[in-house]
This record gives C-alpha cells, structure tokens and sequence, in this order.
C-alpha cells in the first residue's frame, strides 16, 4: 500500500502554532506520498454517545463524522496535529479520539484490525520550556496507538505561544525536517516496556 498521511489538525485557531510545524515537517514528504489535511475546526464532530451496552453504532454516510472515519480507515499514516491545551490534546482531537470507541464497534468495520500497523504520529506546540510537561498528550498518543496495535512514531514537540512562534524554534524546525523519515516501532504500553 503506497503511503497516505491524514493530519488531524485539532487547534481552536487557524494556522497555529502546531499546523505550521506539522507543515513544516509535511514539507520534507516524498513527492508520491498523498497528503489530506482536516481541521476539526472546520469539521467539528458532534459529543461521542457511548451506545456499548445499549446498542451497536451505525456505520456513519454523511457528514463529518463519515468524513473523518473514511479518512481515518484510508490512511497509513495518521498525525495528530494537536496543540498542548491544559497538558493534554485539545477538545476537538480528544472528541475525535472518542469516535474511535465508536467505530471499535460499529459492525462489519472491524476498525481495530483495520488500523493495526499503520503509523500514529503526534505534532504540537506548547508555551513551556521543559518537553515534560507534554507527557499526557504523548501517553495519549502512545495508548492509543498501543490499543490497536499501531506504530507510534513519536511527538514532534515545538515551543510557542504567540501566532508564528514556533517558527522561532530551530530545534523543533530541525527536528521536522527529518520527523516523518524515522521507522516508527510498534506501539507498547508502559507496562510492557523494558
């Protein structure tokens, strides 16, 4: 399957600080590799309703959240490009994220075995200093990608506040050209590391 990376933008402002690194590292892609760029902003997704011991979901046609479960299932490579909001992923990508319960089981989707071996990736930006404090939205990430036996290539972490910040932060824009290019290993839970 040739490559298809989806990027999730999850900011509440357009072109943030964390869509421009995600860009900047989206840059450095290969040519071939197709690209598909949804700001959830745009495309906001009505409150998950947990339907697991009421009923099966329904496998969704129209609208956003159709959009976003198509594009989720035809990517190889998914981004989560989502800023550090209160240390953890914003509102509209932790929404985005609790579909997934949802399509877990939706009948005839099957989406755990659909996603297993593609490629999680994490983007985002933060006013800190110090990349610890990003740990929540990388134990997010990382989980996530553990649960459904995905490879989780890491979070490209870049410093700013103020619109156009991160275009400041060499590191982060050195880091990017080379973030999408590292083999990614398969995800594990922190239990099973060691």
């Amino acid at each position: 399957m040739a490559r298809r990376f989806l990027f999730v933008l999850g900011s509440a402002r357009p072109d943030g600080n964390t869509e421009l690194l995600a860009r900047r590292a989206a840059e450095q892609l290969p040519p071939d590799v197709e690209q598909q760029w949804i700001d959830l902003a745009a495309h906001p997704l009505p409150d998950f309703e947990d339907l697991r011991h009421d009923s099966d979901h329904v496998r969704p046609t129209e609208g956003n959240v159709a959009l976003l479960l198509d594009a989720t299932l035809a990517a190889t490579d998914l981004v989560i490009a989502s800023p550090l909001y209160w240390y953890a992923v914003s509102a509209q990508t932790k929404r985005y994220l609790d579909h997934w319960s949802g399509w877990l089981r939706t009948p005839g989707l099957d989406f755990k075995a659909a996603m297993a071996g593609r490629t999680l990736w994490g983007v985002t930006a933060l006013a800190h200093e110090e990349p610890e404090v990003a740990d929540p939205l990388v134990g997010t990430l990382n989980n996530s990608a553990a649960y459904l036996g995905m490879r989780f290539g890491g979070v490209l972490l870049g410093n700013g506040s103020k619109p156009g910040d991160v275009l400041k932060d060499t590191e982060a824009l050195a880091r990017a050209k080379t973030f999408f290019a590292r083999e990614a290993p398969l995800a594990r839970f922190p239990y099973e590391a060691g």
